[in-house]
Protein backbone atom coordinates (compact mmCIF):
# COMPACT_ATOMS: atom_id res chain seq x y z
CA UNK A 1 0.00 0.00 0.00
CA UNK A 2 1.21 3.49 -0.81
CA UNK A 3 1.79 6.21 1.76
CA UNK A 4 -1.51 7.84 0.85
CA UNK A 5 -3.44 4.62 1.41
CA UNK A 6 -3.82 3.49 -2.20
CA UNK A 7 -3.40 -0.15 -3.16
CA UNK A 8 -0.39 -1.50 -5.04
CA UNK A 9 -1.17 -4.20 -7.59
CA UNK A 10 1.64 -6.27 -9.08
CA UNK A 11 1.01 -8.38 -12.19
CA UNK A 12 3.77 -10.84 -13.08
CA UNK A 13 4.03 -12.47 -16.50
CA UNK A 14 6.40 -14.89 -18.13
CA UNK A 15 6.91 -12.48 -21.04
CA UNK A 16 6.40 -8.82 -21.77
CA UNK A 17 2.76 -8.54 -22.76
CA UNK A 18 1.38 -11.45 -20.72
CA UNK A 19 0.32 -9.47 -17.67
CA UNK A 20 -0.75 -6.52 -19.82
CA UNK A 21 -3.14 -8.73 -21.84
CA UNK A 22 -4.58 -10.95 -19.12
CA UNK A 23 -4.79 -8.45 -16.24
CA UNK A 24 -4.68 -5.19 -18.14
CA UNK A 25 -8.31 -4.22 -17.81
CA UNK A 26 -8.20 -4.64 -14.04
CA UNK A 27 -4.88 -2.79 -13.88
CA UNK A 28 -6.21 0.11 -15.95
CA UNK A 29 -9.40 0.32 -13.89
CA UNK A 30 -7.38 0.31 -10.66
CA UNK A 31 -5.02 2.96 -11.98
CA UNK A 32 -7.94 5.28 -12.71
CA UNK A 33 -9.04 5.11 -9.09
CA UNK A 34 -5.52 6.04 -7.99
CA UNK A 35 -3.96 2.67 -7.24
CA UNK A 36 -0.31 1.97 -8.04
CA UNK A 37 0.35 -0.50 -10.86
CA UNK A 38 3.53 -2.56 -11.29
CA UNK A 39 4.00 -4.97 -14.20
CA UNK A 40 6.79 -7.55 -14.04
CA UNK A 41 8.01 -9.61 -16.99
CA UNK A 42 10.31 -12.51 -16.20
CA UNK A 43 11.58 -12.63 -19.80
CA UNK A 44 11.36 -10.34 -22.79
CA UNK A 45 9.20 -12.58 -24.96
CA UNK A 46 11.48 -11.56 -27.80
CA UNK A 47 11.45 -14.81 -29.77
CA UNK A 48 8.13 -13.92 -31.32
CA UNK A 49 10.04 -11.35 -33.35
CA UNK A 50 8.49 -10.16 -36.63
CA UNK A 51 10.32 -11.05 -39.86
CA UNK A 52 11.73 -7.56 -40.28
CA UNK A 53 13.41 -7.47 -36.84
CA UNK A 54 16.19 -9.38 -35.14
CA UNK A 55 15.52 -11.05 -31.82
CA UNK A 56 17.76 -8.58 -30.00
CA UNK A 57 16.11 -5.56 -31.64
CA UNK A 58 12.67 -6.91 -30.82
CA UNK A 59 13.75 -7.36 -27.21
CA UNK A 60 14.60 -3.66 -27.03
CA UNK A 61 11.28 -2.75 -28.62
CA UNK A 62 9.34 -4.94 -26.21
CA UNK A 63 11.08 -3.41 -23.20
CA UNK A 64 10.00 -0.01 -24.48
CA UNK A 65 6.47 -1.31 -25.00
CA UNK A 66 6.37 -2.52 -21.40
CA UNK A 67 7.52 0.88 -20.18
CA UNK A 68 4.95 2.75 -22.27
CA UNK A 69 2.08 0.54 -21.14
CA UNK A 70 2.94 0.93 -17.46
CA UNK A 71 3.45 4.67 -17.74
CA UNK A 72 0.10 5.11 -19.49
CA UNK A 73 -1.39 3.56 -16.35
CA UNK A 74 0.73 5.77 -14.13
CA UNK A 75 2.77 2.79 -13.01
CA UNK A 76 6.13 1.11 -13.47
CA UNK A 77 7.42 -1.83 -15.49
CA UNK A 78 10.09 -4.27 -14.31
CA UNK A 79 11.71 -6.57 -16.87
CA UNK A 80 14.05 -9.35 -15.81
CA UNK A 81 17.08 -10.07 -18.03
CA UNK A 82 16.23 -13.64 -18.98
CA UNK A 83 15.73 -14.82 -22.55
CA UNK A 84 12.37 -15.93 -23.89
CA UNK A 85 12.03 -19.69 -23.35
CA UNK A 86 14.99 -19.87 -20.97
CA UNK A 87 13.59 -18.69 -17.62
CA UNK A 88 15.58 -20.54 -14.94
CA UNK A 89 13.85 -21.78 -11.79
CA UNK A 90 16.70 -21.03 -9.44
CA UNK A 91 16.91 -19.53 -5.97
CA UNK A 92 18.71 -16.56 -7.53
CA UNK A 93 15.65 -15.75 -9.63
CA UNK A 94 13.24 -16.36 -6.78
CA UNK A 95 15.15 -14.10 -4.40
CA UNK A 96 15.42 -11.43 -7.09
CA UNK A 97 11.64 -11.43 -7.43
CA UNK A 98 11.37 -11.49 -3.64
CA UNK A 99 13.39 -8.27 -3.61
CA UNK A 100 11.05 -6.70 -6.19
CA UNK A 101 8.05 -7.60 -4.03
CA UNK A 102 9.71 -6.10 -0.96
CA UNK A 103 10.61 -2.97 -2.90
CA UNK A 104 7.13 -2.18 -4.24
CA UNK A 105 5.11 -3.68 -1.35
CA UNK A 106 2.15 -4.87 -3.43
CA UNK A 107 -1.14 -5.62 -1.73
CA UNK A 108 -1.82 -8.42 -4.19
CA UNK A 109 -0.01 -10.52 -6.79
CA UNK A 110 -1.51 -11.54 -10.15
CA UNK A 111 0.19 -14.13 -12.34
CA UNK A 112 -0.17 -17.22 -14.56
CA UNK A 113 -2.24 -20.29 -13.84
CA UNK A 114 -0.07 -23.36 -13.19
CA UNK A 115 -0.94 -25.31 -16.36
CA UNK A 116 0.16 -23.89 -19.70
CA UNK A 117 1.39 -24.66 -23.18
CA UNK A 118 4.39 -22.43 -22.47
CA UNK A 119 7.19 -23.44 -20.12
CA UNK A 120 7.95 -19.85 -19.10
CA UNK A 121 4.39 -19.42 -17.87
CA UNK A 122 4.54 -22.52 -15.67
CA UNK A 123 7.98 -21.58 -14.38
CA UNK A 124 6.76 -18.09 -13.55
CA UNK A 125 3.87 -19.43 -11.48
CA UNK A 126 6.20 -21.57 -9.38
CA UNK A 127 8.76 -18.76 -9.02
CA UNK A 128 6.03 -16.38 -7.86
CA UNK A 129 4.90 -18.77 -5.14
CA UNK A 130 8.42 -19.12 -3.73
CA UNK A 131 9.18 -15.42 -4.08
CA UNK A 132 5.96 -14.57 -2.26
CA UNK A 133 6.99 -16.92 0.55
CA UNK A 134 10.51 -15.49 0.81
CA UNK A 135 9.27 -11.89 0.64
CA UNK A 136 6.87 -12.37 3.52
CA UNK A 137 9.23 -14.19 5.87
CA UNK A 138 11.08 -11.85 8.28
CA UNK A 139 13.75 -14.46 8.93
CA UNK A 140 14.79 -14.28 5.25
CA UNK A 141 17.29 -11.46 5.54
CA UNK A 142 17.58 -9.28 2.47
CA UNK A 143 18.34 -5.61 1.84
CA UNK A 144 14.70 -4.65 2.44
CA UNK A 145 12.33 -5.72 5.24
CA UNK A 146 9.76 -8.46 4.80
CA UNK A 147 6.49 -7.76 3.07
CA UNK A 148 3.55 -10.11 2.56
CA UNK A 149 1.50 -9.81 -0.62
CA UNK A 150 -1.87 -11.54 -0.92
CA UNK A 151 -2.66 -14.05 -3.62
CA UNK A 152 -1.47 -15.00 -6.05
CA UNK A 153 -4.56 -14.73 -8.19
CA UNK A 154 -4.20 -16.56 -11.50
CA UNK A 155 -5.34 -14.73 -14.61
CA UNK A 156 -7.37 -16.20 -17.45
CA UNK A 157 -5.16 -16.86 -20.46
CA UNK A 158 -5.88 -18.91 -23.57
CA UNK A 159 -2.38 -20.37 -23.31
CA UNK A 160 -2.99 -21.42 -19.69
CA UNK A 161 -6.41 -22.95 -20.15
CA UNK A 162 -5.94 -26.55 -18.91
CA UNK A 163 -7.85 -26.95 -15.67
CA UNK A 164 -8.59 -23.24 -15.36
CA UNK A 165 -12.02 -22.48 -13.86
CA UNK A 166 -12.94 -18.83 -13.18
CA UNK A 167 -13.40 -18.12 -9.48
CA UNK A 168 -13.19 -14.34 -9.13
CA UNK A 169 -14.81 -11.89 -11.55
CA UNK A 170 -13.17 -8.45 -11.35
CA UNK A 171 -14.99 -5.50 -12.87
CA UNK A 172 -13.38 -3.52 -15.66
CA UNK A 173 -15.06 -0.15 -16.13
CA UNK A 174 -15.71 1.38 -19.53
CA UNK A 175 -13.00 3.95 -18.81
CA UNK A 176 -10.64 1.20 -17.72
CA UNK A 177 -11.31 -0.79 -20.86
CA UNK A 178 -10.72 2.25 -23.06
CA UNK A 179 -7.41 2.99 -21.34
CA UNK A 180 -6.32 -0.64 -21.60
CA UNK A 181 -7.25 -0.83 -25.29
CA UNK A 182 -5.20 2.25 -26.06
CA UNK A 183 -2.24 1.09 -23.98
CA UNK A 184 -2.18 -2.52 -25.23
CA UNK A 185 -2.18 -1.28 -28.82
CA UNK A 186 1.41 -0.14 -28.24
CA UNK A 187 2.44 -3.79 -27.98
CA UNK A 188 3.26 -4.73 -31.57
CA UNK A 189 2.35 -8.40 -31.35
CA UNK A 190 -1.11 -7.75 -29.90
CA UNK A 191 -2.11 -5.92 -33.07
CA UNK A 192 0.06 -7.43 -35.81
CA UNK A 193 0.48 -11.09 -34.90
CA UNK A 194 -0.51 -13.40 -37.77
CA UNK A 195 -0.87 -16.44 -35.49
CA UNK A 196 -3.43 -15.09 -32.99
CA UNK A 197 -5.60 -12.00 -32.69
CA UNK A 198 -4.44 -11.11 -29.18
CA UNK A 199 -5.94 -7.67 -28.65
CA UNK A 200 -9.33 -8.53 -30.07
CA UNK A 201 -9.50 -11.86 -28.25
CA UNK A 202 -8.90 -10.30 -24.85
CA UNK A 203 -11.19 -7.37 -25.63
CA UNK A 204 -13.95 -9.84 -26.51
CA UNK A 205 -13.20 -11.98 -23.47
CA UNK A 206 -13.54 -8.94 -21.19
CA UNK A 207 -16.92 -8.18 -22.74
CA UNK A 208 -18.08 -11.80 -22.43
CA UNK A 209 -17.01 -12.06 -18.79
CA UNK A 210 -18.73 -8.75 -18.12
CA UNK A 211 -22.03 -10.17 -19.38
CA UNK A 212 -21.80 -12.93 -16.77
CA UNK A 213 -21.57 -10.50 -13.84
CA UNK A 214 -23.72 -7.67 -15.21
CA UNK A 215 -20.79 -5.31 -15.67
CA UNK A 216 -19.54 -3.52 -18.79
CA UNK A 217 -16.42 -5.68 -18.81
CA UNK A 218 -14.66 -8.07 -16.46
CA UNK A 219 -11.57 -10.22 -16.12
CA UNK A 220 -11.51 -13.50 -14.25
CA UNK A 221 -9.00 -15.05 -11.91
CA UNK A 222 -8.74 -18.27 -9.97
CA UNK A 223 -6.86 -19.47 -6.89
CA UNK A 224 -5.55 -22.74 -5.53
CA UNK A 225 -8.20 -25.15 -4.27
CA UNK A 226 -7.12 -24.77 -0.65
CA UNK A 227 -7.68 -21.01 -0.91
CA UNK A 228 -11.29 -21.33 -1.97
CA UNK A 229 -12.83 -20.43 1.35
CA UNK A 230 -15.79 -18.15 1.81
CA UNK A 231 -16.94 -17.46 5.37
CA UNK A 232 -20.45 -16.24 6.06
CA UNK A 233 -22.17 -15.63 9.37
CA UNK A 234 -25.75 -15.78 8.09
CA UNK A 235 -27.80 -16.11 4.94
Amino acid sequence: MTEDGKKVIMAIGGHIGDAELTCGGVLATASLRGDKIVTVAMTGGERGNPPHMTVSDYRKQKEEEARIFAEMLGGEAVVFPYADGELPETDEVKFALCDVIRKYKPDVLLTHWKHSIHKDHMATQRIVLDAQFFAGLPSVERALPAHFAAGPYYAENWEDAAGYVPYVFAEVTQEGFDLWYKAISNHWFTVHSTSFHYREYYASLMKTRGFLCNKPYAETFTVEEDQKKQIITSF
